[in-house]
């Protein structure tokens, strides 16, 4: 066991945790988060989805000492009910899930791609997202969504 700290969404958390164990594990079981999902265990499906430092990752076969003195962000971490990120706003209006499992993954993906390329083609979403996994379908609707939350992103604000 090994003490470690790691800053997720802006604020530090300290475990005391086998260094091998999967981050998922960590922040599902001993700090309570309800998202990342676990989905395959295997790094397939994208349930487990975070971002570290920016990046979309695999937290279930990212082991948490890979992840200390990293920038860590769940879903959790982009956006509240009250003022919920631009690209929960496009899923939200494209109606863009069903089951809504694997969510996670597709909303922080969209956001990584996003934040790298803020006006990405249909062939750089869909290479983004090739390995995400929704069991109900809803691809169409949540590539819709990603081209949304891109415009969305890109409109002029407006003043209250």
């Amino acid at each position: 066991m090994k003490r470690e700290t790691l800053k997720i969404n802006g604020k530090p958390h300290t475990v005391e945790v086998d260094p091998d164990t999967p981050l998922l594990y960590i922040l599902r079981d001993d700090l309570g988060m309800n998202n990342p999902r676990f989905g395959c265990g295997l790094g397939q499906c994208g349930a487990c989805t975070v971002l570290v430092n920016g990046v979309a990752t695999r937290s279930c076969i990212l082991p948490v000492s890979r992840a200390t003195g990293k920038e860590i962000t769940t879903l959790e971490g982009i956006g509240t009910p009250e003022k919920p990120h631009v690209v929960q706003t496009a899923f939200i209006r494209e109606q863009a899930a069903q089951c809504g499992y694997c969510l996670n993954g597709w909303l922080l993906t969209a956001k990584a791609l996003l934040d790298k390329k803020p006006n990405p083609s249909d062939t750089e979403i869909r290479e983004a997202t090739q390995s995400l996994i929704c069991r109900c379908g809803s691809h169409n609707m949540m590539f819709a969504a990603i081209r949304r939350a891109s415009q969305m992103a890109s409109e002029p604000k407006r003043s209250a």
